[in-house]
């Protein structure tokens, strides 16, 4: 685990400010989100749920595995949970595996950072493993990847991210945190962190940036280059 103290190569700016940053997963790191929201539609038909990739997209995108599960027992009545989900993560653990990609060019932004970084998700291990796990960018984070599997509660709580700064002994106030859900960016600003909402170019949904302002971001990137100039200042800010 990295040290805050000791300054490191990379990013230029006003990083010497910044503890740690924390990074989400799905949808900031990884373009699997809309994989994820196929397959479950997918294993949802299959179960007898008319349902679309598109309405599953919006409907869970975001959200834990305990929360879906939930979600599925509630508004859909399925009693074998287990056993849809053991269906869909066969089906969405063989797509990551032929389609799987990094969202653009946000390797080269985790490369160039000069600061102790890590990555926060309401993914459990077992697909994070399957998912970020598959690709280079993995190596990036050495082990400091955390699953809401290790705390009591997933984001929107602060839960996650407060382990996080625990972990490598940083002040809650100067940790930045990028996430493209409402939820990350809530989680964020309940645990005294400056929040970054992440809007893929390429996310269908409409009004991303307005979702993320709303959630309490201190400033919204779309697409890798805006997230770098964000971080080159974002240090003055903290």
């Amino acid at each position: 685990m990295l040290d805050s103290r000791i300054d490191y190569p990379g990013m230029p700016g006003r990083m010497d400010n910044v503890d740690l940053v924390i990074f989400d997963c799905d949808g900031v790191l990884i373009d699997s989100e809309p994989i994820a929201s196929r397959t479950l539609a997918e294993t949802l038909q299959g179960a007898g749920i008319a349902i679309s990739a598109a309405e599953a997209h919006v409907k869970f995108t975001g959200n834990s595995e305990s929360i879906i599960a939930e979600m599925c027992r509630r508004e859909y009545g399925i009693s074998d949970v287990t056993g849809l989900f053991e269906r869909w993560h066969r089906h969405l653990f063989d797509e990551f595996a032929r389609s799987l990609t990094p969202i653009a060019g946000i390797a080269e932004v985790v490369n160039s950072l000069n600061r102790p970084k890590c990555v926060a998700s309401n993914s459990t291990m077992q697909r994070l493993r399957n998912s970020l796990g598959k690709l280079d960018l993995w190596s990036a984070f050495g082990e400091d990847v955390f699953s809401a599997e290790l705390v009591p509660r997933p984001k929107p709580a602060p839960d996650l991210l407060l382990h996080c700064a625990e972990r490598f002994r940083a002040r809650p106030t100067k940790c930045v945190m990028i996430d493209d859900s409402a939820h990350g960016v809530a989680a964020a600003v309940a645990a005294g962190m400056t929040a970054i909402g992440f809007v893929d170019p390429a996310d269908p949904r409409p009004g991303r940036r307005a979702v993320l302002d709303a959630a309490g971001a201190a400033a919204v990137a779309t697409g890798a280059g805006e997230l770098t100039a964000i971080l080159e200042n974002v240090g003055g800010r903290l």
